[in-house]
């Protein structure tokens, strides 16, 4: 390409970029208070499930250009209204149209009083597109199971394909189970909801053989790096693999090296082809003192080790962290898609003890 030209074909790609998002935006928009609409008419019972049919048919009619208001179309903008009308993120703006509505209305006539439209623009809901929507509230059972994929296919700009691979591979219960058991240090980084670390991590894409060796393991990992920083989350950079430290007079080989945009700091993944056991974590710190040492600079964070295994045992897991000063966590991989039932259950678990201390 002409670098003589290349700020022009910037301005011309961020241009249609922004249009593409604003046209987006107004779409969202229009479906909700479609939704709002209908589901209005319903709720006072003026129209019924056949008005509905007649309207679809009327709008297929008169505007076979516009796309997406069959029957089934229509209800679908009804849900997305019902799913997220009271959450806290549109809930406070919804109330503040009500309340402006309702002070207009006190002077017009209750024959004369029109549908005032909502304006959920600057929502998160307007960031996302309609067939990312489409996926979230036809997959997501919970407010917050929804909220925490509305936040990362945001954060992670996943494409609808991305966003239905998340959720087959159970994402907001591997985090969610991944923050509840994380060590101190770690956790102290970073708070977030999509907190960076789980429990355990699914490479289904890898297609591996049972049983595989580390070296088959790494290989893999390497060979579909987009696939495994998916996975991981897109402020993960790869470094290198078997990346060395120096220590003494003798040479040590980390597996997989990684920066975190956000926390700042190296990320060490150590691989094991088979259960956790105690001594891996030994092998680990050591690492990660070696890099603190000799790779960190003065304005990172300390390094954080993950150990990742084929299985591990909870208590086992426990016991060894539990005099562990280095930000380090074990997790466990998996080669196929996880059970959500079984991982739900192990959330619900896990709250139910932490309320049971809690009293």
């Amino acid at each position: 390409m002409d670098k003589r030209f290349i700020d022009i074909i910037q301005l011309i790609q961020q241009s249609r970029s922004n249009a593409i998002r604003a046209v987006n935006t107004e779409l969202i928009n229009l479906y909700w208070n479609v939704g709002v609409y209908v589901k209005q008419k319903l709720s006072v019972a003026e129209w019924g499930d056949k008005t509905v049919n007649e309207l679809a048919d009327f709008i297929q009619k008169n505007n076979p250009e516009l796309k997406g208001f069959s029957r089934a179309g229509l209800y679908r903008m009804v849900q997305f209204y019902e799913t997220y009308t009271q959450t806290k993120f549109v809930a406070p703006l919804v109330r503040q149209i009500q309340n402006t509505d309702s002070q207009k209305n006190k002077i017009v006539s209750p024959a004369v009083r029109q549908f005032q439209p909502q304006d959920i623009k600057n929502t998160l809901l307007a960031e996302l597109s309609w067939t990312h929507h489409l996926t979230i509230f036809s997959r997501c059972k919970t407010e917050e199971e929804r909220e925490f994929y509305l936040r990362m296919a945001i954060k992670e700009k996943y494409t609808k394909r991305e966003l239905d691979r998340q959720i087959s591979a159970s994402l907001f219960e591997r985090v969610m189970l991944g923050n509840a058991k994380l060590s101190s240090s770690p956790r102290e980084l970073n708070t977030d909801i999509t907190n960076p670390f789980k429990d355990s991590y699914v490479f289904e894409f890898l297609n591996l053989p049972d049983p595989h060796s580390e070296s088959d393991l790494q290989k893999g990992l390497i060979k579909q790096m987009k696939n495994f920083i998916l996975e991981l989350g897109s402020d993960f950079i790869f470094i290198d693999e078997q990346y060395k430290v120096q220590v003494g007079n003798r040479d040590f080989y980390i597996d997989l090296l990684f920066y975190h945009r956000d926390l700042q700091c190296l990320i060490a993944f150590e691989l094991k082809a088979d259960e956790f056991q105690p001594e891996h974590l030994g092998q680990l710190n050591f690492y990660l003192e070696a890099l603190d040492r000799n790779a960190k600079k003065k304005h990172e964070n300390p390094s954080i080790g993950i150990l990742l295994c084929k299985g591990k045992e909870n208590e086992v897991v426990e016991f060894a962290l539990s005099r562990s000063l280095s930000p380090a966590m074990v997790a466990e991989y998996q080669t196929q898609l996880p059970n959500k039932k079984l991982l739900q259950q192990k959330l619900h678990e896990i709250f139910e003890n932490s309320n049971t201390e809690n009293i």
